[in-house]
């Protein structure tokens, strides 16, 4: 955190959620936060300019926890976002800020998941939803749903949505809720669609616009001439080469194009996956979780793929095609240099892009292009990626915790804690990273031996 931006104390905020953040280590608010939380907890309608990294999952969260009646079981606040993988992540924030106010309910009801579950869930009532605007339609449009008591709706990456086609989807749903009601809207851009959207759902909104914290000199913008697709993709391979990025993301414009690169670039050894909208839900969440826990180094994704991805440190960004609209090219490049640290972004002009390299050099200055590494200067081998990902068949519901699997991985000291990385717990599955050379010996320690007196299947995801 900026410890020159004021302090979560100087809020009015419930004593349970600063008692919270200060055990999760929060003291200082983001810009974003700093601007916005005040007039939420006013309970003023705000409508907010705000990028992934920004923190503005706890500006919009802390205002509904502070506001939130846990004794009314009904529904109270809602979150609507572009996809099921920013849902995912919304959900896990509000439930990690929420762990000081006993009995709360956050529910997510996302497409690309079974509705069977979500139905029981709803029976059983919630305090907060974060959903996906297509599924949450659907559960109001067949009564499963109700937002009689709703004080307070969210949405968050306004502009990802309407570029996705939910306006329709956002106009019926606020049909079925009060008028009165506070309103939050956050969006990376402001297009006048935007605009539109905010004079149809909110009354009197506090703007709150900030300088973008992506247009500082901790990024590092290079720009490549490419002249056909052949030339486009040895550009690629040669950046990674050079770079050798523990954690990079290559945008792509169409899901054909993104696939194509991540096979390519699997033949040649680099540890990637692809992230597009053809891939199924099981293929997209573990793409996103062998990233997140560095078991693979590259992930070749689409703008609206990419969404909602939770990067703690991302060295590089490849745009392989231009973005259509600088704003978009902003928000990429923004995924690196985060919080002040250094990062580079690597964008390779075509033939076609003059126009989108102009409007770009409207808003950073003049451009020239850099000269690629020619074959001689880099190392020919591929970085692989340092961790292995094991998938446990249990979760959650099993009650199993990242402590269950760290002690079994490393009770009989054949494995060390520094050779186990990330855990990530999720309902019905846990992922554990660890060294790639102990990998076949921590499955086979996890798949015969046993958590919390249980014996649960484990085995080595293929990266």
């Amino acid at each position: 955190m900026n410890t020159n931006n004021a302090e979560f104390s100087s809020l009015s905020l419930k004593p349970e959620l600063l008692t919270t953040l200060t055990d999760l280590g929060f003291t200082s608010m983001t810009p974003i936060q700093e601007a916005s939380l005040p007039a939420i907890l006013q309970g003023k309608d705000v409508l907010a300019q705000a990028k992934t990294g920004s923190g503005k999952t706890a500006a919009f969260g802390l205002g509904l926890l502070h506001h939130l009646n846990v004794k009314r079981f009904r529904v109270q606040s809602m979150v609507l976002c572009p996809t099921r993988e920013l849902a995912d992540q919304v959900a896990k924030e509000l439930r990690r800020f929420a762990r000081g106010i006993h009995n709360i309910k956050i529910l997510t009801l996302c497409g690309g998941t079974p509705v069977g579950p979500q139905i029981g869930s709803l029976e059983h009532g919630a305090h907060i939803i974060v959903g996906t605007p297509g599924r949450v339609l659907d559960h109001l449009q067949k009564g499963r749903l109700n937002l009689d008591n709703l004080n307070q709706l969210v949405l968050d990456e306004a502009d990802r949505m309407l570029e996705m086609g939910f306006s329709r989807d956002l106009e019926q749903i606020s049909q079925f809720m009060p008028t009165e009601r506070q309103s939050l809207l956050f969006s990376a851009t402001f297009p006048e669609p935007i605009a539109e959207l905010a004079r149809a759902m909110m009354k009197e909104p506090v703007n709150v616009q900030l300088k973008d914290k992506h247009d500082n000199l901790s990024i590092t913008q290079r720009f490549y001439a490419v002249t056909d697709a052949d030339s486009r993709r040895q550009a690629t391979r040669l950046l990674l080469l050079k770079h050798r990025p523990q954690s990079a993301v290559i945008f792509c414009n169409t899901k054909r194009e993104a696939q194509d690169v991540a096979d390519e670039l699997e033949q040649q050894g680099f540890s990637v996956k692809a992230l597009h909208g053809d891939l199924d839900q099981r293929q997209r969440d573990q793409a996103l979780v062998q990233f997140a826990l560095k078991s693979i180094s590259i992930l070749v994704a689409t703008d609206v793929a990419a969404r909602g991805l939770d990067i703690d440190a991302l060295d590089l960004v490849i745009n392989y095609d231009m973005a259509h609209e600088p704003e978009v090219h902003v928000h990429r490049v923004g995924r690196t240099g985060r919080a002040g640290s250094q990062g580079i972004a690597a964008s390779l002009v075509g033939h076609n892009d003059g126009m989108r390299l102009a409007l770009l050099e409207d808003r950073f200055g003049p451009q020239s292009m850099s000269t690629l590494p020619n074959e001689g200067s880099v190392d020919t081998a591929p970085l692989v990626a340092e961790m292995a990902c094991i998938r446990i068949e249990g979760g959650k519901k099993h009650k199993l915790r990242p402590g269950d699997i760290l002690g079994a991985l490393t009770a009989g000291k054949v494995i060390a804690g520094s050779d186990v990385g990330k855990i990530q717990i999720q309902d019905i599955w846990s992922y554990v990273a660890v060294q790639r050379r102990v990998v076949k010996q921590a499955a086979r320690i996890l798949s015969e031996g046993k958590l919390k007196g249980k014996s649960f299947r484990a085995w080595a995801m293929k990266n």
